[in-house]
């Protein structure tokens, strides 16, 4: 970002299939556990997909109070579950000067549609009185964001957004420019999904997206692996902190990660099938915004949802924008023990590459059994690396072609 103020990640917050809170779902990561299993949400037998990437043991009243949970979706429930944890780890107080500095940008995919599901189930079975009359607004992709700023007393710039399987990436991108921009001092960013309802499982397998492979769950995620037959969905939320350098720095907070690139474009192409030239073409914006050498990029944390074509796409994208230099990249995914969060998705992930900065480690790709010659990177397969990394990219390729690309720098505060 080479205009502007520097931005910088202070807190981090995370709700996922491997864990309650970031360091429960990076320790797990890390140690190559999968977070798949079998959809016990509803009887899944008549579906092709019978597998998914739940949330267990998750409790909204530790998070908001009773009321407010009520009259919250599931989705905005992580999110404002994920939104206190990154609240907690930067330490930052909201008193009502900074809650005017500080801004809200948080996506959805689906937003409601567990709430809008069931309130349809209900009408069809003659119950139109047992409906909630905060209906609307809890299924809408921008409640999160709303809940947030109830919950929070947040009163700077917000929005809702919904870029597909960007759309965590495109909401830090985003809520990175407002801060570089002057229009806030502190961005709270992410995006969450809650969307294992039978019509949106069964609705991607039709698309022969998702995969079938039901009798093991946890080997069924399978990133540039030759054998992939698709990504299995999850649901859960990432949020990050966002700040201006100087602020946090005068308020002594630990600073995980600098933004220092950030680019989007879109493929004009079609909805289900990528353009890996289009996604090389956004990478190197990413790498003009940091104006640094693609040489300086270490590691790539990979869309890598496990489809035949996305990764062989990802792959050609890499090879084409690094050159020589790809075949000296760590390439991992983390789909491969998350699932596809689909919104939740790249905000989750750009939080684990700020953590591989932090920490050294480089999570694996598990699954990796047979290597694709088409796809034929180093893919950290299935045991995880430690190492320096000083410069990182991670990114978001998403249905009907929305490309995000973060690139992210180690803080040694």
């Amino acid at each position: 970002m080479k205009n502007g103020r520097r931005v910088v990640i202070t807190g981090l917050g995370a709700v996922t299939p491997l864990g309650i809170g970031v360091h429960e779902s990076w320790t797990r990561l890390c140690e190559g556990e999968s977070g798949i299993g079998r959809i016990t949400r509803f009887d899944p037998s008549a579906l092709p997909t019978q597998i998914a990437g739940q949330i267990g043991d998750f409790d909204a009243v530790q998070f908001m109070d009773r009321k407010a949970a009520r009259r919250s979706d599931l989705f905005a429930q992580y999110a404002v579950a994920s939104t206190k944890m990154a609240l907690s780890d930067a330490a930052l107080t909201m008193t009502e000067s900074v809650a005017w500095r500080t801004g809200i940008i948080l996506g959805s995919v689906m937003g409601g549609i567990g709430t809008l599901y069931h309130s349809i189930r209900s009408v069809d079975e003659g119950n139109i009185e047992g409906l909630s009359k905060m209906l609307a607004s809890m299924y809408m992709p921008s409640a999160g964001a709303n809940d947030i700023s109830v919950v929070f007393g947040i009163k700077g710039p917000s929005r809702g957004i919904s870029t597909a399987c960007a759309t965590g990436g495109h909401a830090i991108g985003d809520a990175a420019r407002m801060i570089q921009y002057g229009e806030a001092d502190v961005m709270i960013a992410g995006a969450s999904e809650a969307s294992i309802v039978p019509i949106f499982i069964d609705t991607l397998a039709r698309l022969k997206a998702s995969s079938t492979r039901n009798d093991e769950p946890q080997r069924a995620s399978r990133p540039f692996e030759l054998h992939r037959d698709g990504f299995v969905t999850s649901e859960g939320a990432g949020v990050v902190l966002l700040e201006d350098y100087d602020h946090a720095k005068a308020r002594g907070a630990h600073m995980h990660a600098e933004i220092i690139g950030f680019a989007s474009n879109i493929d004009a192409f079609h909805a289900t099938k990528p353009d890996f030239e289009s996604q090389s073409r956004c990478l190197e914006f990413a790498l003009r915004d940091a104006d640094i050498d693609s040489t300086e990029i270490a590691y790539i944390n990979a869309h890598g949802t496990g489809t035949v074509l996305g990764d062989l796409s990802e792959t050609l994208a890499l090879k084409k924008t690094f050159g020589n230099h790809s075949g000296k990249l760590m390439v991992s995914s983390n789909k491969s023990m998350i699932g596809h969060m689909w919104s939740a998705s790249g905000a989750v992930e750009a939080i684990f590459t700020a953590l591989t900065l932090q920490t050294g480690v480089v999570p694996p790709t598990i699954n990796y059994d047979t290597p694709d010659p088409e796809c034929n990177l180093d893919y950290v397969p299935n045991v995880k690396r430690t190492t320096t990394v000083k410069t990182a990219i991670s990114e978001s390729f998403g249905f009907g072609g929305m490309n995000a690309v973060i690139i992210l720098r180690r803080c040694d505060n």
